[in-house]
């Protein structure tokens, strides 16, 4: 009955002080708005890089260490430290232990987008997210040498559609003066957006690789040894290397021996990794900065509290002749006290409904603006564990908090009622 008298009291008193006590709401609501989204960002940021690759059971390049070779193959950062022969891909697809193998080769570029160079396997076996399979969003997958798909986000950068011609440059930088001039590719096909480095990405085929090359030696044109697209047709387009393949398994228990076998090869030097394994090492590393991002943010909240506490403090002055009055109609200094903390923690509640609200809008609402222009996919899903424990300690906090004006005003009400303050 007196809990129920309290929070009867302590809404009323809200709404009379609604004015100021607004603000304080709207900027803790921004506060706890920001601490879940950062929590909940970092859950589809580590969702994203676990489904950046699925179902490829090794990662095979030249000698280096597992988190370049993942950087370059999959997100395609860096550059390799070496090729890997063709006879030693063609070796490693012709084992009975293998399934299906993807060849990946890396070196040109598009307008600062990576052109990677593969076959059907990699349309018919690349797999991401929860096992999911490309598709396409216009036309069709390449079938010819001088054929190119798209990834999402260059299609969108760069406005290209089925039936197209770009240019490709020599070269993985932004800016290129060495450019394929003389070998123009059409556009068959942009793929549809994956919210994976598959997004930003251009693709050809190997032989199409091999037919801009002719004629090339240490990364410039001869003079009078380029071809045209017509007479390179006419060549044997069969590459000499590539840079990694991708490695599907027959039986999975076989993974760690094939592992053991490439590492230890005497063909060549070779590295072969668990991308699995090496996504983890790789968000090990990053989750440090993440988790420096949320303790700040968490700072910024308990700022807000304390604010909203300062508030509180403030508006004692003004509130001393109510409490005088609820003291002589026979209000016990416990219920003056718990009136304070009903109201900090009902304020507090509230933000943390309202930034519950506006969260779940900003996310419905940028969803689809990130995905379409950031290649970054981000939807409306049931709140995990760890985000409804931050958004339960807002009201907990603010219980804390309200220790303080409560105990302020509990001290004061056991001086005897009507008397003036000291």
């Amino acid at each position: 009955m007196k809990l129920r008298l309290a929070l009867s009291l302590a809404m009323a008193s809200l709404w009379h002080r609604r004015g100021v006590l607004a603000l304080v709401t709207l900027t803790l609501t921004l506060s706890v708005t920001l601490l879940l989204g950062v929590q909940y960002l970092r859950t589809e940021v580590k969702q994203s890089f676990s489904n950046t690759i699925s179902g490829t059971d090794l990662i095979v390049g030249a000698r280096s260490g597992q988190l370049n070779l993942l950087l370059y193959t999959v997100f395609h950062l860096g550059d390799a430290t070496s090729n890997i022969r063709w006879s030693t891909y063609q070796a490693l697809a012709e084992d009975p232990r293998v399934a299906w193998t993807v060849p990946i080769s890396l070196g040109d570029s598009y307008r600062g987008y990576r052109v990677v160079g593969t076959n059907d396997s990699y349309w018919e076996h690349f797999r991401y997210g929860d096992d999911r399979a490309l598709a396409m969003a216009d036309g069709r997958w390449f079938h010819g040498v001088f054929e190119v798909v798209l990834g999402a986000e260059v299609a969108r950068q760069f406005q290209h559609r089925v039936g197209d011609e770009l240019t490709l440059a020599h070269g993985t930088g932004r800016v290129s003066f060495m450019n394929h001039d003389a070998h123009p590719f059409d556009v068959v096909g942009v793929l549809a957006a994956t919210g994976t480095p598959v997004d930003r990405a251009v693709y050809v085929s190997l032989a199409g690789l091999e037919a801009i090359h002719i004629g090339w030696q240490a990364g410039v044109p001869i003079p009078g040894r380029t071809v045209s697209r017509d007479q390179a047709l006419d060549r044997d387009l069969t590459p000499s290397s590539i840079t990694a393949a991708l490695v599907g398994l027959e039986r999975r228990v076989l993974t760690f021996q094939l592992q053991r076998q490439l590492n230890e090869s005497d063909r060549e030097p070779l590295t072969a990794i668990l991308p699995g394994v090496a996504l983890n090492e790789l968000w090990r590393i990053l989750g440090q900065f993440e988790r420096t991002l949320l303790a700040l943010t968490g700072f910024v909240v308990v700022t807000s509290l304390v604010g909203l506490a300062a508030v509180l403090l403030t508006l004692q002055a003004q509130r001393r002749q109510e409490i005088r009055i609820l003291r002589a109609v026979g209000a016990s200094p416990g219920l003056v006290a718990t009136l304070y903390l009903l109201e900090c923690t009902l304020l507090a509640s509230l933000a943390a409904v309202l930034a519950l609200v506006a969260g779940s809008l900003a996310v419905w609402l940028a969803g689809p603006w990130l995905l379409e222009h950031y290649g970054f996919q981000v939807s409306l899903r049931p709140l995990q564990w760890q985000e409804w424990l931050l958004l339960a300690s807002v009201p907990v906090a603010g219980l804390l908090i309200g220790l303080i004006p409560a105990g302020r005003a509990w001290a004061r009400a056991r001086q005897p009622a009507l008397n003036p303050e000291p």
